[in-house]
């Protein structure tokens, strides 16, 4: 039964995306096909601990939720309309919808839409692409669940009401769409390499893996696009340490305990590769941006063999840029990091003290000020600060790592 039920969160994991983007693909409509999926999904929790795991677990849940959204459509169609009828009865596949023929980059680019605020872009892609609860989407933006559920439902309207296609645009719009769908992958991959909830895995691969495929295919239709690259880079660098990042025991491991032996060097070339390729832009007069400083940022963790060689000097310049570009709470949080280990946690401390207004729900915030206190003897302070973070994290890594610290305290 068990070895079902792991069946079950895999093949939600590694098809939902796939499921919702066909059936969008087929009935054009968001709606019927996120609650095709979930009936989807549903049936296989019924059927399989009795019928067993199919050989092919996204073919059957397809084939399921296809039949799920033909009955509801029926039931909902009063009318004859035999055009309507084929079409579900006949499940050929149209032409392909623009530069590249992939279902799931066709539904990023539809609910990132520029019609769409990017907050309802940003929450509707990762309810939709990346298969997350609306719980887990409202600790992500740090807002209550029920806003978030009104979030998603608009934007689900809007797209309906404008008509938005469902198709990678035509390459004179690419330009304009693309910044709001790496917003998107970013958050898709951030979730993926520390996720929110308390019920999940720690680290998700399908989530980073699906961020950096879909990236990839994204830099294929703009290999010029310098943030496109600085993304990709990113992420690859950042998956490089995946396989470092959790204990045996099911313990967040932090970045200065690190086994870098355990870092997978070949995405790191790449990533590195990819970051050079920026700079030599960049020496041509061509300014960086967010993703591309990021990306420089961890070239220099990765390219470091003991956190003792770390370069923190040209991580805190690379932070001041990109201050001037993203002046965020949270970058100026991890900025305060760079600076702890150049000028000393007091200097920092002050300077995260300062933050406290805009990150007070901000687990990480609590977390930074809690090693920031026991570095400088305040232990009690620090104890404190470490039980916020502890009330704030959802991740079960990264809770067991914080309880630890907080109990090594005297």
């Amino acid at each position: 039964m068990s070895e079902v039920r792991e069946a079950i969160t895999r093949a939600h994991h590694e098809e939902w995306a796939r499921v919702v983007a066909a059936l969008t693909r087929r009935f054009g409509d968001l709606d019927i096909a996120e609650d095709a999926a979930a009936e989807a999904f549903a049936t296989a929790v019924e059927r399989w601990p009795a019928d067993g795991v199919p050989p092919n677990p996204g073919a059957w849940l397809t084939t399921t939720a296809n039949h799920k959204a033909i009955d509801r459509i029926r039931r909902e169609n009063k009318r004859d309309d035999k055009h309507k009828e084929a079409q579900m009865v006949h499940d050929d596949p149209p032409e392909p919808l623009g530069a590249i023929d992939d279902d799931r980059l066709r539904l990023i680019f539809t609910c990132c839409h520029p019609a769409l605020a990017m907050e309802a872009r940003a929450a509707l892609t990762l309810r939709m692409v990346g298969g997350l609860t609306v719980p887990e989407i409202a600790r992500a933006f740090l807002v209550t669940e029920s806003a978030m559920g009104r979030r998603i439902t608009r934007a689900k309207d809007k797209i309906k009401a404008a008509r938005i296609p469902y198709l990678v645009p035509s390459a004179d719009d690419l330009p304009a769409r693309v910044s709001g769908v790496l917003a998107v992958l970013f958050l898709v991959f951030n979730e993926g390499y520390l996720a929110t909830g308390s019920d999940t895995d720690p680290v998700r691969h399908d989530l980073t893996a699906e961020a950096i495929r879909l990236t990839r295919l994204i830099r294929a239709l703009l290999p010029d696009d310098g943030e496109v690259t600085g993304l990709l880079a990113l992420m690859l660098l950042t998956e490089s340490r995946r396989n470092a990042r959790v204990s045996a025991g099911g313990e967040l491991v932090a970045l200065d305990e690190q086994d870098r032996a355990a870092w997978d060097t070949t995405l790191i070339t790449e990533g590195h590769r990819l970051v050079r390729e920026r700079l030599a832009a960049a020496a041509a007069g061509i300014v960086p941006g967010r993703y591309q400083i990021l990306a420089a940022i961890n070239a220099v963790h990765t390219s470091a063999r003991d956190m003792r060689d770390t370069d923190w000097s040209q991580i805190l310049a690379l932070y001041d840029q990109l201050v001037r570009i993203d002046p965020s709470p949270i970058i100026a949080l991890n900025r305060a990091v760079a600076v702890a280990e150049l000028d000393g946690p007091e200097v920092a401390l002050a300077t995260v003290d300062r933050l406290e207004p805009a990150l007070a729900g901000y687990h990480a915030y609590h977390a930074t000020r809690a090693d920031l206190l026991r570095r400088v003897g305040r232990s009690q302070e620090s104890r404190a600060a470490y039980d916020k973070a502890i009330d704030l994290a959802g991740n079960t890594a990264e809770t067991a790592y914080l309880t630890r610290r907080r109990d090594q305290l005297r």
